[in-house]
């Protein structure tokens, strides 16, 4: 009898140990969690990610592909489960890793330093960078039950997109305005072919297409990509003695059209100066001569004698400022 009530008391006491004490759990500040009941995570009843503003970057046939259930978040806390639940937690804090990691292969692209990526113009370049991750708290189905490692399929993608763009990448065109006067067939664009030489000007613009066209990485893998900052674009070591003799040349023709442009902009003020002066010289000449005819207009309407009066002053005025004046006498 004394054998089996100590079975008895230490079944209940393993019981309580293992499956109830044992059963209460903490989430972290950093940390959000799914649980899940016999494997099946808690649902938020049919709501979808795609009722999600995550989705709205998703094309139409992605969204039959991407399209995971919305599941209860477990916030952070101090909490219990049952025997046959389990928590999965994961961490949402920022992450930041170089662009050039391969979480698959270590050693692959020279240790993860440099991501090797090939220009239109067929020349084989190398990419430094970081890139800043996190996990969404918005579809977290996706990141623990969707794919097996997400952060390969997140690396895999950017990489596939930065290197489309590289192959892709046309240098915007340098916008050029006709001066006044000049043929509009004049005026257009100009532009200087595809080179490193253009990826390095356009860097800004590369890192702000690569931010856009992984925004659609939550709705796919449940992870954020929140920033990517291509720091450097590095030539073939054979080809780098070339491209800085280019360079130099380029940046020789570059300051010649700047210095004519300058030239022909300060030639056209010039002549506008000096068109506006002559006008305003002869306006000057003008303006007396046409008040002296509104004043004699106005005189003549009030008689003839004061016409007359008028023309004897200014006579008597010239005669005062004159030395000698001839005088024609009627014989």
């Amino acid at each position: 009898m004394d054998i089996t009530l100590g079975c008895i008391c230490g079944f209940v006491a393993w019981f309580l140990i293992r499956y109830l004490y044992t059963g209460f759990y903490i989430i972290d500040q950093n940390q959000r969690a799914v649980i899940t009941t016999l494997g099946r995570a808690e649902r938020l009843r049919d709501a979808t990610t795609l009722e999600l503003p995550i989705a709205g970057g998703l094309k139409e046939d992605e969204k039959e592909r991407y399209v995971y259930p919305q599941v209860h978040v477990v916030q952070p806390g101090f909490y219990w489960k049952w025997p046959w639940q389990e928590v999965h937690r994961v961490s949402i804090a920022t992450a930041t890793m170089n662009m050039a990691f391969d979480p698959d292969e270590p050693a692959a692209n020279n240790g993860g330093t440099i991501l090797e990526a090939v220009t239109k113009d067929q020349l084989n370049i190398g990419l430094t960078g970081q890139i800043r991750y996190g996990v969404s708290e918005a579809n977290l189905y996706a990141y623990l039950f969707g794919v097996k490692r997400p952060i390969s399929h997140v690396m895999g993608y950017f990489v596939s997109v930065l290197r489309e763009r590289i192959a892709n990448f046309e240098s915007p065109p340098i916008p050029y305005t006709a001066a006044a006067g000049e043929p509009a067939a004049v005026g257009g664009e100009v532009s200087f072919g595809v080179s490193i030489n253009d990826l390095r000007k356009n860097l800004r613009d590369l890192n702000e297409h690569m931010d856009q066209e992984c925004r659609t990485s939550v709705a796919r893998y449940g992870m954020v990509l929140d920033a990517s900052l291509i720091t450097g674009i590095n030539p073939p070591p054979e080809v780098e003695s070339a491209l800085a003799a280019i360079n130099t040349a380029h940046n020789q023709v570059s300051s010649d059209i700047s210095l004519a442009q300058a030239a022909a902009d300060q030639k056209i003020v010039q002549s506008k100066r000096a068109v506006e002066i002559e006008t305003l010289r002869a306006q000057a000449e003008i303006e007396p001569l046409e008040r002296m005819a509104t004043q004699l207009e106005l005189l003549k309407k009030r008689g003839s004698g004061v016409l007359q009066a008028y023309v004897r002053n200014v006579r008597m005025s010239l005669f005062g400022r004159s030395e000698r004046a001839f005088v024609e006498v009627e014989s």
